[in-house]
This record gives C-alpha cells, sequence and structure tokens, in this order.
C-alpha cells in the first residue's frame, strides 16, 4: 500500500524525522488559508505548493488542461508582496491544479487526477541529497541507500554512476550500527552538525521502517539547510499489505482514488491481481504457475495483459469475478485460462468460466488448460455449455494457441 507525501511526512514527524511544516488542502480555500500560518509560524515568506498523487516526478510533471503548471510550484510572490500576494498566487495555481490530471514520467500519458494539494513552507536549502530504506528481498533485510544526487531519478544514478550510490546492509538483530552511519555520513561528505544530524536521521528512519513494515521509505531530496539542519524535503512509503493489520492507523490512510480499480476490485474478492501492458489475458492458480505462464506467453512471442492468481481455493463466483475484470481491460485480445487442479477443482474454474461468459459474454478468444482434480468432469462442463472454447494439452501449447488466435506468432 503505498500513501501520500503529507501522510509520509505526518508518520516521520511523529518520530521525530524532521520534514517542513505543512498543510494538507482538498480544496482552493484550504490552501490560501494555509498560507499565513506557514509564513508566519516558519518566518520565511516562501511556500511551496505541492500536488499530491501516488507517483513520482511531479516537480517536472504538467496538467494536460494547464501545460504551463507543474505539479510542484516554489511560491515566491510573499517576498516582495507580502503574504497577500503569496495568498493571491495560492489561488490561482490550486484552481488549476484540483481536479485537473497531472502527468509525469512515473503516470504515463493518462495521467493522474489531482484531488488533494500540500502547501509546505519554504526552505533554506544548502545542499540536495538522496535517501531511502527499502526492503531487499534478495537478503530478506532491509538496506539503506544514499546519494549526493538529490533531486535526480535514482534509476538514471544507477544506471548511468552507479558509483554514487551507497548502500548498507540492516541487520535485523541490532538495527542500523553507528560505524554504518557514520560511513554512510562520512560517503556524503556530510560533517559538524550536518553529519551529526544526518546520523540521527538515518537510525530514525531506520527504526521507522521496521517499526511501521515498510517496503520502503524514500526521501528524494533529503535536504540540508543552510543553518545544517537535515530535513526530508519529499516523502514516499510503501507498506507490506499482509502487515497492515498491525497498524490499522496506517491502513486508514489508503486513498482508494488512487490504485488500479480492477486491482482494487480483485483485493476486494481475495484475488491477487496486477495490470500489466500486454494484450494476453491469464487466469491462473497459484503464484508459481501464473509466472510461469506469464513467462511462456512471452517466450512464444506474446506479452501478458495481467498477473490474476485466483489461490487454491477459489469460489466459482471469485472465478467469475476474476474473468469480468480481465474482460473490462480493453487491451485484452484473447484469454488463457490456465489451471492445475490440487485444492482447486477443475469443475469450480469451468463452472466459474461458463458463469462468467453468461454474465459478461465472450468477445475475444478463449483457451483453456485444465489438469488435475476433477479434469474430465470441467472439460465436460465447458464442452455442454457450447462455448467457443480451445483445448490446450500443455502450457505451451496454450500460449502458442493463444497468441496464433490473438493475430502473434511465435519467433
Amino acid at each position: 500500500m503505498k500513501i501520500h507525501e503529507h501522510q509520509a511526512k505526518q508518520l516521520m514527524a511523529a518520530r521525530g524525522i524532521p520534514v517542513p511544516m505543512g498543510r494538507v488542502a482538498r480544496s482552493v480555500d484550504e490552501a490560501v488559508a494555509a498560507v499565513r500560518p506557514l509564513t508566519e509560524e516558519s518566518g520565511n515568506p516562501v511556500v511551496v505548493l505541492k500536488s499530491q498523487i501516488h507517483a513520482g516526478g511531479r516537480g517536472k510533471g504538467t496538467f494536460k488542461e494547464h501545460p504551463d503548471v507543474r505539479g510542484v510550484n516554489v511560491i515566491t510572490d510573499g517576498i516582495d508582496g507580502g503574504p497577500g500576494a503569496a495568498e493571491e498566487r495560492v489561488r490561482e495555481l490550486s484552481q488549476q491544479m484540483l481536479g485537473s490530471t497531472l502527468v509525469t514520467i512515473q503516470t504515463g500519458d493518462e495521467g493522474k487526477q489531482v484531488n488533494r494539494l500540500y502547501v509546505e513552507q519554504g526552505i533554506d536549502i544548502a545542499r540536495e541529497l538522496y535517501l531511502a530504506v527499502l526492503l531487499d528481498r534478495a537478503t530478506s533485510r532491509n538496506i539503506v541507500m544514499a546519494s549526493t544526487e538529490g533531486g535526480v531519478e535514482i534509476e538514471k544514478v544507477a544506471e548511468e554512476t552507479p558509483e554514487k550510490i551507497l548502500r548498507a546492509q540492516i541487520d535485523p538483530a541490532i538495527g542500523l550500527a553507528p560505524f554504518q552511519a557514520n560511513e554512510l555520513a562520512h560517503g556524503l561528505g556530510l560533517d559538524g552538525d550536518a553529519g551529526k544530524n544526518f546520523k540521527g536521521f538515518v537510525k530514525a528512519l531506520a527504526d521507522a521502517a521496521v517499526e511501521m513494515d515498510t517496503d520502503l521509505i524514500e526521501i528524494n531530496p533529503l535536504v540540508v539547510t543552510t543553518d545544517g539542519q537535515v530535513m526530508a524535503l519529499d516523502g514516499k512509503m510503501a507498506f507490506d499489505d499482509n502487515a497492515l493489520y498491525r497498524h490499522p492507523d496506517i491502513a486508514e490512510m489508503r486513498d482508494e482514488t488512487e490504485e488500479d480499480a480492477a486491482e482494487l476490485e480483485a483485493k476486494n474478492h481475495g484475488l491477487n491481481y496486477i495490470s500489466l501492458e500486454g494484450t494476453i489475458g491469464c487466469l491462473v492458480n497459484g503464484a508459481g504457475l501464473a509466472m510461469a505462464t506469464m513467462d511462456t506467453i512471452k517466450h512464444v512471442g506474446g506479452e501478458p495483459a495481467n498477473f490474476l492468481d485466483v489461490g487454491g481455493g477459489a469460489t466459482a463466483d471469485q472465478v467469475t469475478t476474476a474473468f469480468q475484470i480481465i474482460t473490462k481491460d480493453p487491451n485484452v485480445k484473447g484469454i488463457f485460462v490456465n489451471i492445475f487442479g490440487g485444492i482447486m477443482r477443475c469443475d469450480v474454474i469451468a463452472t466459474g468460466i461458463v458463469e462468467a461468459v453468461e454474465r459478461v459474454g465472450l468477445e475475444v478468444p478463449l483457451v483453456v488448460r485444465l489438469e488435475g482434480t476433477n479434469v474430465e468432469l470441467g472439460k465436460q462442463i465447458i464442452e455442454e455449455s457450447d462455448l467457443e472454447v480451445t483445448n490446450a494439452d500443455s502450457l505451451r501449447d496454450g500460449a502458442e494457441k493463444i497468441l496464433e488466435l490473438t493475430g502473434g506468432g511465435a519467433e
């Protein structure tokens, strides 16, 4: 689960991690009302107006409806014109930003609608850095990543100048060790007050990652101020969904408007679904078989449109829902059902397929491969339904057949 920047900063601030002062706004009036208190309390006439969406690259992103407006805007009008001038500029920009579609490098061309803004105090920045704590699934441990290249996409840094990325693996028994914090500070060129403050910051961030069961905490940029303070100027957090029962306060932060509608529907029905960019819809039971199915489709020259695992104990209703989710994707040109019936019975899958087709219709080719428990009964149910189904004898056979039926072909 992902959350917005302002929520991430709320969680960091509650754990003693320094962040700028800011106020969330869901309307133009709320955005304007935030300006004066922030400028008065901070003593800085500059404020920053930030779009809140679950995607990076907002500072360089622009709105479809207002191409001249960025996703993040620094408001300097208050320097010469006072709070009133800053308020007028915030009013003008927030009217254009709220309800409009922001396109960034991470949203793709479709963009995301901005439904909330974050008004934040201006900061006197001396340096910009990159800092993240993320789960390394290869070692099952959190690692700290840091770089002097703050404000730049970390993927670009990793590709062009990987030597500029510092790493420290965290031992879960002791947490981030003091010597590791010292090495990171030295590698970033931080000493004096800035070095001391960074060490406290990174230690607190590593502890927070464990406490909150995060998959990722990313701060880009992490800034050093002109007086040596270290502060999270941005904040991105992603959480392990399986651990959210331990964090009801975090679970309440979920913004369903930011999530893929199909993935959300699947989750609400106990299904594992991820949208992809291909044309062949996959309905499979078991995560391993689902991965093998997608790999085989790619191997024969196709592209999967989704990962969809109905699980080992799915009901006919869940299978029907899964089928409906797949057929809602306008990019799907064909569907490959690949079932190995162990706990999941083939007749249940077959019944779900028939019910789904009766409800939503079938306008694309369908290839079905059934093996395992009650396989003959499953095949009988499909045959007696008079559905236009192509049977497959193996995983590769099914992948090749659906590719041929959708107009592709193996290389």
